[in-house]
């Protein structure tokens, strides 16, 4: 992340919300497409009976104006009142044909639902880090959501776990409490949080929500501007206006403080790294591709440099050392070619140790074949476009598309999401260049180095973990190992991540571990 852009303190604030759509999730355009389908339907039939035009539902501007972070039966009224349109509240279940706000609620709801389920979820990978990074810093999450569909689409999108407090639709009309614009649901999540106002950041993407964290005195308003909306976000109460939650880096020193921004160099403060080593057992866990190998278009192109293999022999000889890969775990192994270093392939889901022998989690086999039948389902479906390499990783279906025109991806992230949507028991994940899908388990490769550091022979009072990855998946390991251990991120700049030091590239993973094996070699001092 370049300087300049925002840092939040983490130190000053306790709790952060979070809008579900279009701040989290992008299910914002699928909300759009089925109020104008909806909404231009009702108004058609509006026309017919009047025999006067009707101006049909605009996404640009009637939906940002009118419903967008708003309870389904405001947002309906309010759009109605835009057209002079009033219509009677109904029932729930109203049949579907009558002109009532029920009904049109429930059309609206039943056109979601319907396309949650052939679609999937997308979700914002920069949002995700982001929480992340939080709860590895002690803060705490909640979601805030005007939608009914709260709880289904976090559970769709595997990240239900990511939130200790969900302040819904459902939750709204349980406690009788106003939806946004008023501050009732965001006040209701900082109480469950147990965190002031004034100690309490929010996060929304619409003017309603914006409005309803300033009237709520939230310590922080954060607008996130997917579409030529900043100016209404600051008129609203946003003290900050971003277009993507990546643009924004959480500081654990209060801002001013010397290093607020970006993370130090492993390189530079090798020292301090080796200080803290100190008389403890050093394990050194390391993923694969972008670290120890350069990213290349093709997966089986990623060949180990001799210099690599030649320092990662020397360290395995001195500690314990174990590659976390993405990749299918006898494909790591047979690249590495080290009999001495522990392989964990399908990011922990499959490890062979020269200490431990062949473990996975427990239930892992049992996924087996809804990842066979997801990799055989992609194959058809992506078969006639060009680039796309479908991978079966036993643990995981890996859907390659560094090689595909920009013009196709949407169609692969079209294929992908109705692949997972057809089957519950595996969650969707994003990598670089990557759509996978893995068993909904609660596994990651944070779990595994934990796992690994109990399994393996060594006294772990004693040891010290040092985890080394460049990837969204390595953050797990990060956050993890963060209290524990020394984590170092591979990046050419400095970036939203819970690592604490920096690498820049694979050749100076390469150094780093060279001066590691000497240090670890030449013994205390």
């Amino acid at each position: 992340m370049p300087r300049g852009h925002p840092i939040i303190a983490a130190a000053e604030f306790d709790a952060l919300l979070f809008d579900l759509d279009g701040v989290v999730t992008r299910t914002a355009d699928v909300h759009a497409h089925c109020w104008k389908r909806v909404f231009d339907a009702f108004l058609t039939r509006c026309a017919a009976r009047s025999g006067q035009p009707a101006a049909p539902f605009d996404i640009e501007r009637d939906y940002r104006a009118y419903v967008d972070g708003k309870p389904r039966h405001d947002g309906i009224r309010s759009f109605l009142a835009s057209r002079g349109i009033e219509l009677p509240l109904g029932s729930p279940g109203d049949d579907p044909d009558l002109d009532t706000v029920s009904a049109l609620a429930d059309r609206k709801n039943a056109c979601f639902r319907s396309r949650l389920k052939s679609h999937g979820i997308g979700v914002y990978e920069t949002s995700v880090a982001l929480i992340r990074r939080a709860r590895s810093l002690g803060l705490r999450t909640a979601v805030v959501s005007a939608s009914k569909n709260c709880a289904d689409v976090l559970e769709a999108a595997g990240l239900a776990d990511l939130f200790d407090a969900r302040v819904d639709g459902c939750e709204l009309a349980r406690l009788q409490l106003s939806g946004k614009p008023a501050p009732d649901s965001f006040v209701e999540a900082a109480q469950r949080l147990g965190s002031a106002p004034e100690r309490t950041v929010v996060f929304e993407d619409a003017v309603a929500g914006v409005e309803a964290g300033k009237r709520g005195g939230m310590g922080l308003v954060v607008g996130v501007d997917r579409g030529q909306e900043s100016d209404a976000l600051r008129r609203h109460g946003a003290d900050l206006v971003v277009a993507d939650l990546g643009e924004i880096a959480l500081s654990e020193r209060t801002v001013g403080s010397a290093q607020a921004v970006g993370m130090d160099s492993a390189l530079d403060d090798f020292e301090r790294i080796t200080d803290r080593i100190g008389d403890k057992t050093l394990a050194v866990f390391l993923d694969y591709d972008g670290t120890l190998t350069p990213i290349v278009e093709r997966p089986e192109n990623a060949l180990l440099p001799t210099a690599t293999k030649v320092v990662l022999d020397r360290l395995a000889r001195l500690c314990p050392v174990a590659v976390i890969s993405g990749r299918k775990r006898p494909d790591v192994e047979r690249l590495v070619g080290l009999p001495a270093v522990t392989f964990a392939g399908s990011h922990g889901f499959d490890i062979v140790s020269p200490r431990v022998g062949h473990i996975e989690p427990p239930e892992a086999r049992s996924f087996v074949p809804d990842i066979e039948s997801a990799v055989l389902d992609l194959r058809t479906r992506l078969a006639d476009i060009p680039g796309v390499i479908v991978e079966d990783k036993t643990f995981a279906a890996a859907v390659h598309y560094r090689l595909v025109a920009k013009a196709e991806i949407p169609a692969v992230e079209e294929a992908v999401a109705a692949v997972a949507a057809d089957r519950p028991r595996l969650r969707r994940t994003e990598g670089k260049k990557v759509h996978e899908l893995r068993p909904r388990l609660d596994w990651d490769k944070g779990k595994a180095v934990l796992w690994l550091l109990e399994a393996l022979p060594i006294d772990t009072a004693k040891v010290l973990p040092l985890f080394i990855g460049d990837d969204e998946t390595d953050e797990d390991a990060f956050a993890a190992l963060r209290d524990q251990g020394i984590t170092i991120l591979v990046a050419e700049q400095p970036g939203e991540s819970a690592a604490q030091y920096r690498l820049g590239s694979p050749d100076q993973v390469r150094t780093f571990l060279t001066r590691l094996a000497d240090h670890l070699e030449a013994g205390p001092a």
